[in-house]
Parts: structure tokens; sequence; C-alpha cells
């Protein structure tokens, strides 16, 4: 019994630390959200890749995995260029354990094409889920590891294959 007791004492201690409440964490994150919003519609891509740790992934639609800030903010410079964004995150679930967290929500996406865009850029909207990962820093922000949108709009129908000739 007397090895118990300091156990036991040991144990709670340890259990007190203060690991983040995920009520806490949602609210992070949601603020988080509101901040990378606000960057897609003022055309800041390097915002947009700050909100993530600097080895991070994102993963758009229809496009190779995005590895790191550069690439990120690479990805994202022209497209703004070339017109205005409107990105909207809707944060359904937040699953936490200590410094990393799970969030799976709804987007829409929404891009208005300048008067005189590059050719190719047209306007369009996107819609569908995510998931991200992410992780609290030393600095006490909490950033994206890993986003994975994936869109609900159906692809573009292919084009009918030509007749064989006869």
């Amino acid at each position: 019994m007397r090895l118990f007791v300091p156990a036991l004492a040991l144990g709670l201690a340890a259990g007190c630390a203060r690991a983040p409440d995920s009520g806490e964490v949602r609210t992070a994150i949601e603020g988080r959200n509101a901040v990378i919003e606000q960057a897609y519609s003022h055309g800041d891509a390097a915002a947009v890749a700050g909100a993530f740790v600097a080895d991070g992934i994102q993963m758009p639609p229809n496009h190779a995995p995005l590895v790191g800030r550069a690439a990120i903010e690479q990805y994202w410079t022209p497209l703004m260029a070339a017109g205005h964004l409107q990105f909207s995150l809707n944060t359904q679930e937040v699953t936490t354990r200590g410094d990393l967290a799970v969030e799976r929500g709804t987007y829409t996406l929404r891009f208005i094409a300048s008067d005189n865009p590059p050719p190719g850029v047209a306007s369009f909207e996107d819609s569908g889920s995510y998931l991200v990962q992410w992780r609290r820093e030393p600095d006490g922000q909490w950033r994206a590891v890993a986003d994975a949108p994936v869109s609900q709009r159906p692809l573009p129908a292919a084009a009918a294959p030509a007749a064989a000739p006869h």
C-alpha cells in the first residue's frame, strides 16, 4: 500500500498537466480559418501559406500535393493575381489529442476572374468537404499540417469519342 499511494499521487500530478480543451482548440481553429478566409479574399498567398507548418501539405482537388509553404504560395499567387477568391470554411467537428487536432468541415469556393484574365482562366465555383490535420506549434499557434479538400462537384463530362471511320 505504501508504494501505491506515492504512485497514485504521481499519476494524479501528471494528469493535472493541462491538455487543451477541445472547445478551446475548435475556437482557435475557427479563428485561424477566419484569418485564412481573409487571406484568400485579399489575395495574400503568403498568408495562406503561413497558416501551414513549414513542411505542410495542401492537396487541392485534381492537382498534385503541394509540399511546403513555398509550393503553397506559388500555387495560389497566379490565381489570386487573375481574379478574386471567396472562400468559406464551415467547421463541423474537431477531434483533439494533445498538440494535434483533426478538423472536418465543408467549404465553398468562388473565383471571379478579372476583366482580362490570362488565357485558360475563367470564373468557377466549387464546394465540398475537407479534413485538416492541425498542430499547435511552439509559439502557441495552431497551423495546418495537411489539408485535404474533396470536391463534391462532378468532373466535367468527357467529350464523346469520335465515331470510327467506316
